[in-house]
């Protein structure tokens, strides 16, 4: 039976996703294809070891994800970071944490239009690129606008089918090493480790990668649409480890058949090398059948995004950070925040002016902060809140782990280009000013969660609920 999560007044979020629905969505929100899209950039900002940038980024998400899983069993509310640090900390900081990363979900329903966009330019020269993106977004807009679960079932859909493709390219260039191009091997350490290979541009490298692992934690997002919220850990741990496997299979085998970023032509080591792998691989035949997987994934990941941010912005809203007659609001026939939808869907048209490398600089400077946030929450909840920091396991569990995944995180930090940090930081000081204006000053708390909306309660499953 699905019911519906409690809420005070008017219409509520609806309990209709299963843990595989939410994985798809994680995976969706992800992108596989996204490695052949920003192989040429990562190819040649590490010198031709891709793989090795995704196993470094898989490494550093996996100790986040962890933390992740902790906390949104701990906090199962919709929100992601911004929750859990409000919950965890204060509320001033969760709110700076949560402005901080809405540069990363805004900006990510935004990426996918822009790819969406490289790939019908590259096919289609003639036509005005801005027409495919204007398409691009009334298409996603209505599909999330209308159904929750309509959009699920898309963005499963759409993944399975550009799964299947990357599987027939794998296979593809299974033949072709064997036969004797690119490295002429299937088994060779090159992609991973060579004599030109410096630490320093794997991480600058693994900085740009880290993006595409992003849907890991845009599935806490669904905790409220969720069957029962003691699935959303299993979640975001199935998400991470398909999703890394994923790119490193790929990122390998590509590696293996374009073992030198000069094969590819400047579109490739700008904007997205996609179209020109498919047709080396395949003919044009097979580029545009990985064009069309792209493109799915992309569409699946526009989805899974769009619905993510949306979710965010109501429990922004909600909680009275933003304007919550506007924010706060959810349709009554379709049980969604239609105005954040549509909200997005217009931000989403300005991919008609930038650039990828560009964008996902800005995406990564939001995804660290929240990183970053989750793994000091992990401590803050567990090992100062409830005192869990006395034996020697959860030491371990509560600040050793979390400890790791800052460290990790800010390894990549460090490797951050200037455009992201200086407009990262800009972006955050525009949030100290509207804290500074909505607290007067920090004379009042920034506002909270209704009565009947408290975090730990909010999304008790009611009996009779469906467990996954």
């Amino acid at each position: 039976m699905t019911t519906t999560s409690t809420v005070a007044k008017g219409a509520s979020l609806k309990r209709n996703l299963g843990l595989w629905a939410i994985v798809g969505l994680g995976l969706g929100y992800m992108t596989p294809t996204v490695v052949f899209d920003t192989f040429g950039i990562v190819s040649q900002e590490t010198n031709n070891v891709v793989p090795l940038a995704y196993f470094v980024a898989l490494i550093v998400m996996m100790f986040t994800a962890i933390s992740y899983g902790k906390i949104s069993a701990a906090i199962p509310s919709a929100g992601s970071a911004y929750t859990y640090v409000r919950e965890s900390i204060h509320p001033n900081l969760g709110f700076m944490v949560g402005w901080t990363s809405l540069i990363d979900y805004v900006l990510l329903p935004m990426v996918n239009a822009l790819i969406i966009r490289n790939y019908l330019e590259q096919l289609f020269p003639g036509i005005w690129p801005g027409i495919w993106v204007i398409i691009y977004c009334i298409l996603v807009t209505s599909i999330i606008y209308l159904t929750m679960r309509g959009t699920s079932n898309m963005n499963m859909i759409l993944l399975v089918f550009s799964i299947i493709v990357m599987a027939v390219f794998v296979v593809l260039v299974w033949f072709q090493l064997a036969g004797g191009d690119g490295e002429g091997t299937v088994a060779s350490i090159k992609p991973f480790f060579h004599n030109g290979v410096e630490m320093g541009a794997v991480l600058a490298g693994a900085t740009v990668v880290c993006f595409s692992f992003i849907g890991f934690d845009a599935v806490t997002m669904y905790a409220e649409e969720a069957k029962h919220p003691s699935i959303m850990p299993k979640a975001i741990l199935y998400t991470v480890v398909l999703g890394g496997l994923i790119f490193l299979v790929a990122g390998y085998f590509t590696q293996l058949r374009f073992p030198d970023y000069h094969e590819f032509n400047d579109a490739s080591l700008s904007d997205s090398a996609l179209t020109q792998i498919g047709d080396v691989v395949g003919g044009k035949v097979f580029q545009a059948v990985l064009t069309a997987a792209g493109f799915c994934a992309t569409l699946a990941s526009g989805l899974a995004s769009h619905a993510s941010v949306s979710r965010m912005l109501l429990v922004m809203g909600r909680n009275n950070v933003l304007p919550k007659k506007f924010f706060g609001y959810i349709n009554p026939k379709t049980h969604t925040p239609t105005l954040n939808i549509l909200l997005v869907g217009a931000i989403c048209l300005l991919a008609m002016s930038f650039s990828l490398d560009l964008i996902a600089s800005f995406i990564n400077y939001g995804a660290l902060i929240a990183f970053t946030f989750v793994n000091i929450s992990v401590i803050a909840w567990f090992a100062v809140r409830q005192g869990r920091n006395k034996s020697p396991k959860d030491i371990f569990n509560y600040i050793v782990m979390p400890a790791i995944g800052m460290l990790l995180t800010g390894l990549l930090w460090v490797n951050l280009s200037l455009d992201a940090l200086v407009g990262g930081v800009i972006w955050t000081v525009l949030g100290f000013v509207y804290l500074l204006f909505i607290t007067k000053g920090f004379r009042k708390r920034v506002a909270g969660f209704d009565e009947n909306q408290s975090v730990t309660g909010f999304n008790k499953v009611p009996e009779g609920a469906e467990a996954d």
